[in-house]
Protein backbone atom coordinates (compact mmCIF):
# COMPACT_ATOMS: atom_id res chain seq x y z
CA UNK A 1 0.00 0.00 0.00
CA UNK A 2 1.19 3.45 -0.60
CA UNK A 3 1.72 6.05 2.05
CA UNK A 4 -1.85 7.66 1.30
CA UNK A 5 -3.76 5.18 1.07
CA UNK A 6 -2.11 3.79 4.77
CA UNK A 7 -3.49 7.55 5.80
CA UNK A 8 -6.54 7.33 4.44
CA UNK A 9 -7.49 3.84 6.38
CA UNK A 10 -5.92 5.76 9.72
CA UNK A 11 -8.45 8.36 8.94
CA UNK A 12 -10.91 5.53 8.93
CA UNK A 13 -10.45 5.34 12.76
CA UNK A 14 -10.76 8.49 13.30
CA UNK A 15 -13.41 10.08 16.35
CA UNK A 16 -14.63 12.38 13.94
CA UNK A 17 -17.06 11.36 11.24
CA UNK A 18 -16.43 14.02 9.08
CA UNK A 19 -12.81 12.76 8.72
CA UNK A 20 -13.85 9.49 8.21
CA UNK A 21 -16.55 10.34 5.11
CA UNK A 22 -13.97 11.97 3.95
CA UNK A 23 -12.05 9.49 3.93
CA UNK A 24 -14.27 6.83 3.15
CA UNK A 25 -14.93 9.08 -0.34
CA UNK A 26 -11.31 9.05 -1.22
CA UNK A 27 -10.74 5.09 -1.27
CA UNK A 28 -14.28 4.79 -3.40
CA UNK A 29 -12.19 7.25 -5.68
CA UNK A 30 -8.97 5.96 -5.85
CA UNK A 31 -10.78 1.76 -6.21
CA UNK A 32 -12.90 3.55 -9.29
CA UNK A 33 -9.83 5.53 -10.48
CA UNK A 34 -7.87 2.23 -10.40
CA UNK A 35 -7.81 1.85 -14.02
CA UNK A 36 -7.84 5.77 -15.26
CA UNK A 37 -10.34 7.12 -17.37
CA UNK A 38 -11.15 3.75 -19.21
CA UNK A 39 -11.88 1.77 -16.46
CA UNK A 40 -13.94 4.83 -14.90
CA UNK A 41 -15.88 5.33 -18.03
CA UNK A 42 -16.51 1.60 -18.10
CA UNK A 43 -17.96 1.31 -14.41
CA UNK A 44 -20.14 4.97 -15.24
CA UNK A 45 -21.82 3.18 -17.99
CA UNK A 46 -22.38 0.18 -15.98
CA UNK A 47 -24.34 1.39 -13.58
CA UNK A 48 -26.35 3.70 -15.98
CA UNK A 49 -27.28 0.67 -17.28
CA UNK A 50 -28.20 -0.76 -14.25
CA UNK A 51 -30.01 2.06 -13.37
CA UNK A 52 -32.13 2.12 -16.64
CA UNK A 53 -32.85 -2.08 -15.59
CA UNK A 54 -30.34 -2.95 -18.12
CA UNK A 55 -28.80 -5.44 -15.49
CA UNK A 56 -27.72 -8.09 -18.22
CA UNK A 57 -26.08 -5.61 -20.52
CA UNK A 58 -24.75 -3.81 -17.08
CA UNK A 59 -23.07 -7.29 -16.32
CA UNK A 60 -22.29 -8.28 -19.98
CA UNK A 61 -20.16 -5.21 -20.21
CA UNK A 62 -18.72 -5.82 -16.71
CA UNK A 63 -17.69 -9.17 -17.21
CA UNK A 64 -15.80 -7.80 -20.52
CA UNK A 65 -14.27 -5.40 -18.47
CA UNK A 66 -12.81 -7.89 -15.90
CA UNK A 67 -11.91 -10.00 -19.05
CA UNK A 68 -9.86 -6.91 -19.87
CA UNK A 69 -8.53 -6.08 -16.52
CA UNK A 70 -8.64 -9.01 -14.47
CA UNK A 71 -7.21 -6.78 -11.37
CA UNK A 72 -9.50 -4.49 -11.48
CA UNK A 73 -11.20 -5.17 -7.87
CA UNK A 74 -13.83 -2.43 -8.54
CA UNK A 75 -14.95 -4.18 -11.76
CA UNK A 76 -15.36 -7.27 -9.72
CA UNK A 77 -17.05 -6.09 -7.05
CA UNK A 78 -19.37 -4.04 -9.06
CA UNK A 79 -20.53 -6.84 -11.01
CA UNK A 80 -20.99 -8.19 -7.73
CA UNK A 81 -23.90 -6.22 -6.77
CA UNK A 82 -25.58 -6.96 -9.52
CA UNK A 83 -25.36 -10.45 -8.87
CA UNK A 84 -26.50 -9.86 -5.26
CA UNK A 85 -29.42 -7.91 -6.50
CA UNK A 86 -30.71 -10.30 -8.65
CA UNK A 87 -30.27 -12.94 -6.29
CA UNK A 88 -27.58 -15.13 -7.37
CA UNK A 89 -25.83 -15.21 -4.47
CA UNK A 90 -23.40 -17.62 -4.54
CA UNK A 91 -21.90 -15.97 -7.80
CA UNK A 92 -22.12 -12.28 -5.81
CA UNK A 93 -19.97 -14.57 -3.41
CA UNK A 94 -17.12 -15.38 -5.95
CA UNK A 95 -17.41 -11.89 -7.01
CA UNK A 96 -16.44 -10.43 -3.74
CA UNK A 97 -13.84 -12.79 -2.45
CA UNK A 98 -11.82 -11.64 -6.14
CA UNK A 99 -12.00 -8.42 -4.94
CA UNK A 100 -10.62 -8.91 -1.22
CA UNK A 101 -7.75 -10.84 -2.94
CA UNK A 102 -7.11 -8.22 -5.38
CA UNK A 103 -7.96 -5.64 -2.46
CA UNK A 104 -7.82 -7.03 0.97
CA UNK A 105 -8.79 -3.54 2.32
CA UNK A 106 -12.33 -2.89 0.37
CA UNK A 107 -14.52 -2.54 3.10
CA UNK A 108 -17.13 -2.57 0.71
CA UNK A 109 -16.71 -6.14 -0.71
CA UNK A 110 -16.51 -7.12 3.06
CA UNK A 111 -19.50 -6.01 3.43
CA UNK A 112 -20.93 -7.31 0.32
CA UNK A 113 -20.03 -10.93 1.26
CA UNK A 114 -21.91 -9.99 4.69
CA UNK A 115 -25.05 -9.41 2.94
CA UNK A 116 -24.97 -12.62 0.53
CA UNK A 117 -23.94 -14.78 3.55
CA UNK A 118 -26.77 -13.62 5.44
CA UNK A 119 -29.08 -14.07 2.23
CA UNK A 120 -28.32 -17.27 2.47
CA UNK A 121 -28.80 -18.42 6.46
CA UNK A 122 -25.15 -18.67 7.05
CA UNK A 123 -25.25 -16.10 9.70
CA UNK A 124 -21.62 -17.30 11.08
CA UNK A 125 -19.96 -16.03 7.57
CA UNK A 126 -21.98 -13.33 7.56
CA UNK A 127 -20.59 -12.19 11.24
CA UNK A 128 -17.19 -12.83 10.08
CA UNK A 129 -17.15 -10.94 6.91
CA UNK A 130 -18.91 -7.88 9.20
CA UNK A 131 -16.14 -8.10 11.52
CA UNK A 132 -13.77 -8.08 8.85
CA UNK A 133 -15.26 -4.96 7.38
CA UNK A 134 -15.28 -3.49 11.18
CA UNK A 135 -11.17 -4.37 11.40
CA UNK A 136 -11.19 -1.74 8.50
CA UNK A 137 -13.83 0.89 9.32
CA UNK A 138 -14.75 0.39 12.63
CA UNK A 139 -17.34 3.34 13.33
CA UNK A 140 -19.92 1.22 10.63
CA UNK A 141 -22.72 1.46 12.49
CA UNK A 142 -24.62 -0.58 9.69
CA UNK A 143 -21.88 -3.21 10.42
CA UNK A 144 -22.40 -3.20 13.31
CA UNK A 145 -25.93 -3.07 13.42
CA UNK A 146 -25.71 -6.42 11.29
CA UNK A 147 -23.49 -8.20 13.21
CA UNK A 148 -25.96 -7.79 16.03
CA UNK A 149 -29.14 -8.69 13.89
CA UNK A 150 -27.60 -11.65 12.22
CA UNK A 151 -26.51 -12.96 16.27
CA UNK A 152 -30.00 -12.73 17.14
CA UNK A 153 -30.68 -14.82 14.16
CA UNK A 154 -28.24 -17.42 15.20
CA UNK A 155 -29.87 -17.71 19.09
Amino acid sequence: MDPSTDALLADLNNTSGVVRARATEALWKLWFEQKGLVGLKQLQLAQQLLEADEDLQAEALLTQLIRNMPDFAEAWNRRAVIYYLKGQYQRAIADCMEVVRLNPIHFGALHGLGLCYAAIGDYRAAIQSFREALLIQPYSLENQQLILECTIRLS
